[in-house]
């Protein structure tokens, strides 16, 4: 009996893995066509941040992501039953999926320091750059409106909807991972596959994709386009290279120069401190609600990492975006 529930965990997530490989195969495809074609059309497209962006995310949005979800949407699934939250209760997840975001974007950080230390140079933050140096209406119109809704539909719903028989903590668990692995590089990959974890809880809990959005596009509006507008409003760029130096008058200068900017940048920082430590102290008081009920496969425990992930199609689903990383950090 329990070899039929291992064999039936490993087809069905390897079945997931392949699909999702699929589907990664035809936004990567995309991506690169469209890219090859503006090279040779119009290269000088390619050197403005906007429209690198939508050159980008177009494809993956009209073309690789709507073949994912028709592939996926094959496999049959069953979505979680639903519950509303209260307004308390959504206002008390906002807090907590901030400490989340930034905790674990400063493992991030931690992690790509320590790489950088060991390659002997920085690694990149292709995303940092786009998001600061990219047109802020388009930046806020992806990262904002577009991806939160597709992400969550894509790596909650029809993830989740296919992994709950199985348990909500593996649902959860796969939901995330996945969602922090297609980010493709180790920057996003921690805090992207925690905050995946956060909101698979909530979208199990709930069977309502609405909550997840909204808190994936407030996270995304204070990341993305608030942290952004501060940062030019203390002129970062000009504040690193005169903090380097270490020229105290110049630095006070800017200061002086930019002072609403400077004012807004520490109330920012105290927005983000009382945030994060409301969060943490609402996990430690809400803990026991984070109970994740069995499903109706259960897998013995030893054998639900196998069962799971050492199957061909999950195997190489999360080594191909490995490899990405790899690849990210060593160019």
């Amino acid at each position: 009996m329990e070899q039929d529930q291992k064999m039936l965990t490993k087809k069905q997530f390897s079945k997931l893995g392949l699909v999702f490989l699929a589907g990664t195969a035809v936004i990567l495809g995309a991506q690169t066509a469209v890219t090859l074609i503006v090279e040779q059309w119009r290269p000088q497209w390619l050197e403005n941040p906007a429209i690198f962006l939508m050159l980008s995310v177009l494809p993956m949005y009209l073309i690789g992501m709507p073949v994912l979800i028709c592939l996926v949407k094959k496999i049959p699934g069953t979505a979680p039953a639903q519950h509303t939250m209260k307004v308390w209760e959504l206002l008390l997840a906002l807090p907590m999926c901030y400490s989340v975001m930034y905790l674990s974007n400063l493992v991030g950080v931690v992690i790509t320091g320590i790489l950088g230390l060991l390659k002997g140079a920085p690694i990149s933050n292709d995303v940092m750059d786009i998001a600061t140096n990219g047109n802020m209406a388009v930046n806020a119109f992806y990262m904002v409106l577009c991806a939160p809704i597709l992400e969550e539909y894509i790596f909650r719903k029809l993830i989740i909807d296919r992994t709950l028989r199985f348990g909500q903590g593996v649902a959860i668990l796969v939901s995330g991972l996945m969602f922090g692995l297609f980010h493709g590089n180790i920057s996003q990959f921690v805090y992207a596959t925690a905050l995946g974890f956060f909101f698979g809880f909530i979208y199990v809990k709930t069977g309502k994709l609405k909550y997840t959005i909204g808190l994936h596009m407030f996270i995304n509006f204070f990341g993305a386009v608030v942290s952004v507008l501060v940062l030019k409003g203390i002129k970062y760029d000009e504040f690193l290279i005169v903090s380097e130096a270490g020229d105290a008058q110049a630095l006070m200068n800017l200061v002086m120069n930019n002072l609403v900017g400077f004012l807004a940048y520490m109330l920012y920082l105290g927005f983000i401190v009382v945030m994060v430590i409301a969060g943490v102290v609402l996990f430690i008081v809400y803990r026991k609600r984070f109970v994740m009920e069995p499903g109706e496969v259960s897998v013995p425990k030893g054998k639900r990492f196998s069962a799971i992930f050492l199957n061909f199609g999950m195997a190489v689903y999360c080594l191909f975006w490995i490899a990405m990383m790899v690849v990210q950090i060593l160019r």
